[in-house]
This record gives structure tokens, sequence and C-alpha cells, in this order.
């Protein structure tokens, strides 16, 4: 059971950990696999594309470099991503690519995908969705479903209290939910850099900080044999070398 701080009311979420926690555990076994350094290797070339190759002026490469490094990527497999991104080494044309759907259990799904071959790699999502009964969606179908949230986590500190909360939501918190021994905290995607920085200033201990689509109306996980379809589509998807993103409005 986690709770929500929201507008200056809490509401009480059950389950929300379900997809966070099949994240986490996939990320941990995919370590094992290429595939995992291939995707992280794509997000920093494409960011420094996108932004250039200093991080502390390119604030989605820094995230990518983080995320790469809390996954233990080699450094000499990073500074090689970020040559690629700036033309110092040849690297696959790689573009972004967006795919909207369905999933069991009526889920609003978001594939959000770093690729060298659109064709092979919209064909790929739509076998899997097909596959654990899902339905390839037109662009806009379930967008407008989802906003782009700075999403950072933190170590619960066994001192936490309201108080403490109220500090949190002063420094530029918009909404916090109590995940387990975590905290996670949402802001606006423009302020995740600076509230990150007060974060670390004020002593809390940062675990992660990324910029990801969230449910506006967030649903309950399907149960049963639908849950179950739901969980293997997500697993799968996570799975394919293209896809760096699954946002999905079953959440609690």
């Amino acid at each position: 059971m986690t709770t929500i701080f929201k507008q200056g009311i809490l509401f009480t979420m059950s389950g929300h950990s379900k997809w966070a926690q099949i994240k986490r555990q996939k990320g941990a076994a995919d370590i094992k696999k290429g595939a995992a350094f291939t995707k992280l290797a794509n997000a920093v070339t494409v960011a420094v594309r996108e932004g250039g190759g200093d991080a502390t002026m390119n604030f989605k490469l820094r995230l990518a470099i983080e995320k790469a490094r809390s996954a233990n990527m080699p450094k000499e497999n990073i500074e090689r991503a970020i040559k690629r991104g700036t033309g110092e080494l040849a690297g696959a044309a790689l573009e972004s690519a967006v795919y909207e759907g369905f999933g069991p259990g009526g889920a609003a799904l978001i594939i959000e995908a770093l690729t060298d071959n659109r064709n092979r790699t919209a064909q790929a999502v739509k076998t899997l969705l097909t596959k654990y009964g899902g339905t390839f969606g037109a662009p806009g179908s379930v967008g407008w479903m989802f906003e782009r949230r700075g999403v950072i986590r933190l170590t619960e500190p066994e001192n936490y209290s309201e108080d403490k909360e109220l500090v949190l939501i002063e420094l530029g918190a918009e909404d916090i939910i109590h995940d387990g021994d975590e905290l996670v905290l949402f802001c606006a995607s423009e302020t995740i850099a600076a509230l990150k920085d007060k974060l670390i200033h004020e002593g809390w201990v940062v675990i992660s900080s990324e910029v990801a689509l969230w449910p506006k109306s967030p649903v309950v996980f399907p149960t049963g044999s639908e849950g179950d379809k739901l969980s293997s589509l997500l697993e799968a998807l996570e799975d394919n070398e293209d896809v760096q993103n699954v946002a999905t409005t079953t959440v609690l």
C-alpha cells in the first residue's frame, strides 16, 4: 500500500509498485545481456546529438550517463557512445520512434524507441502486442492520457515525518509516493535538474532520476490472466533492443 501527496491531499494507492518492480527486476537481469548496454549506449549517443556532448549543459545526456553508470556500464563504453554522438566515431543513424497501443485489460501503452530501422521496430512492436492480446494504435490515440514529468527516487530516511515531506514540497516536489523504503518525487520535467541538485545539497540520498511519461489518470493493474498477459507483454517490450521506455496507464 502506498500513498501519494497531490495538491495538499494524501491519496491511498494500492499495488503501485507492480510495474516499477517489474522494471527493476528486469533491469537487474538484463545487465547480463548485451542488449541492455546497447540501449544505454544508444540513449547516450542520441542525447549528445540532440544537445551536445557537455553533460553539464545537456541534462538529458547527464541523465543518460547516470543511468548507464548505475547499470555498471564500463566507462569506455560510455565514452564511445559520446564520441558516436559528436561524430568522432562512426555510428548508426539512430532516430526516435514512438508507438501507441493498448494491452490486455485495456491498458494504454506508449512505447518509445531508438532505431536505425523504423519498419523493423514497428513490426516487432506490433507482433508483441498481437501475441499478448494487445492492439496497435494510431498516433495520438493514447498520447493525451500521459504527461511528461520529472521522477526522482530517494531513500526514505528512518526519521521521515510530515515535516520532512513539507520540506520536499518546498524544494519543488509536486507529488510524493511512498514506495516501500523509497520515496518517489514528481516535478515538472523542466525543473528536475534544479530539484535534484537541491535534494543532494540538503543531504537526501538520490537513487535515480529521469524524465518519464506518467498517466494523468492511473488505473488498476488487471488481475488474473489479463494481468499475467500484460506483465508478459511489458517484459517482452523491455527485452526488445530498440525499445527504450514503456509507459502504461496501469500503475496502481
